[in-house]
Order: structure tokens, then sequence, then C-alpha cells
């Protein structure tokens, strides 16, 4: 979902960046269909999306690697140690972000991202946390998904706003 969702703002921005999601199981498997009717009822088509293992190579080409859960910051980092600075829950990323600031006009994401990832410590995301983790809808009936797309809808346009909105230079060079 958020994938599709970070993907629609981005575009909205004008932002020419490549979006693309990754995980630990399932490589291949389509959305489930409760995901896709969230996503349709928000003006998005998912029908297409195919789920992809996670692997260094997608880690070492990111300039951000967003997860929904601690679990999979550790999953990340596991299969690439150098992508900790710029790998965050997507929750932590908004609170953090929002805790320094908006990306400045001309300030490039890797500068903006190494103030919000300044003082984490790997410790901090041991175990699971509500603060941290978006809560996973898989299994749960159509309305636990419409609300987490809501959540996920709420957390993208934050974080677009935060690290594109005010400082983006549409080069193409910041891949979520």
């Amino acid at each position: 979902m958020v994938e599709a969702l970070l993907r629609r703002r981005l575009a909205d921005l004008g932002v020419d960046a490549r979006v693309s999601s990754a995980g630990r199981l399932w490589d291949g498997s389509p959305a489930t269909p409760e995901g896709v009717a969230a996503l349709r009822a928000l003006g998005i088509d998912a029908s297409r999306h195919r789920a992809r293992i996670l692997g260094a190579a997608m880690c070492r080409s990111a300039d951000l690697v967003l997860a929904m859960a601690r679990e999979h910051v550790r999953h990340a980092v596991s299969v690439d140690p150098d992508v900790w600075p710029r790998a965050f829950t997507l929750k932590e990323l908004v609170r953090r972000g929002e805790a320094v600031g908006a990306r400045s006009a001309g300030q490039d994401l890797d500068e903006w991202l190494a103030k919000v990832h300044a003082g984490r410590r790997p410790g901090d995301l041991l175990g699971a946390s509500a603060a941290d983790d978006v809560a996973d809808p898989y299994g749960a009936p159509a309305a636990v998904y419409r609300r987490t797309a809501a959540e996920l809808d709420d957390l993208t346009a934050r974080l677009v706003d935060l690290a594109w909105a005010h400082a983006t230079t549409r080069t193409g060079r910041d891949r979520p």
C-alpha cells in the first residue's frame, strides 16, 4: 500500500522517483483483494502489484528504505548492514522528521536523513512498538485494511511534506 500511496504523492508533486516495495515472503504473489479494494477506494489501482523478496542489491540502490515494522528494518539491516542510516519504519521516520524539521530547499535527501538518523541506536528497534509499527492487516476483515490504508495515506502525506515538498530538486535522484 505504501508503495502505491508514496508513488502517487511524489508524482503529484512532480518528483520523478523510483518507488518499489519488497518484503520477506511470497515472491510473485499478488496483493490481497482487501488491499486492492482499500487502495481502489483511495483512487489507486494496485491490481497488478506483485510481491518481491528484499535483497541486498535493492537496499544498496535505495536512497531510503521504509519499513512497516521494526522487524522489517532489522531484516533490511541484516541483508545489508550499510543501509542502517537510511532504513526506518514509516512511523519512525515521520516522527523523527517532524522533530528535526522538514528538509530545506536544496538540501540533499541523504543529508536530511543523516539529521533524522542522528542519535539512533540499533537497540532502539528491538521488539515491536505501536509507536513505530503499522499493524499488518493481513487476514483481517476489509474494514481493517481500509483503516490501515487511511493511516498509511496520512503517514505518506506527512513524509512527502517533510522530505520532498519544500526541498525537491525533481531530478529523480531521490529513490525511496
